[in-house]
């Protein structure tokens, strides 16, 4: 007689464990994709901004009422706010900055806070 061989694969209860694994990274993806493609955002804004050559020149003012209309008003960025701007000179060449914070709720009283510095020219 034969010996049987011997089956191999993933039981059942490892299979629920992977799926479990995947979703809650799935899951976490999803929470956590908005944010940096808010970031993106204020970045694009950023880039834009400086490579504008009426900007060169512009005021204080003048700048953030541009980072105004691109970002917060077309691309509706909420974590951002005038106050979050640094704004200077470098070298005669504009530049801007931002230090700003993101807190994301998880799971019940579990959250994750992600800072970012988007900044132009980098």
């Amino acid at each position: 007689m034969k010996a049987l061989a011997k089956q191999t694969g993933v039981s059942f209860g490892g299979f629920i464990m992977v799926l479990a694994l995947l979703g809650g990274l799935a899951i976490f993806s999803m929470k956590l994709i908005p944010a940096y493609m808010e970031n993106g955002k204020v970045q694009k804004a950023f880039d834009a901004i400086v490579r504008d050559p009426a900007m060169q020149s512009a005021s204080i003012a003048e700048i953030k009422d541009s980072f105004y209309k691109r970002a917060i008003t077309m691309d509706s960025v909420t974590g951002v706010t005038m106050d979050d701007l640094v704004i200077s000179k470098e070298g005669g060449a504009l530049a801007l900055s931002a230090s700003y914070s993101k807190k994301i709720p998880l799971a019940g009283n579990v959250s994750l806070l992600i800072e970012f510095n988007p900044s132009a020219p980098k």
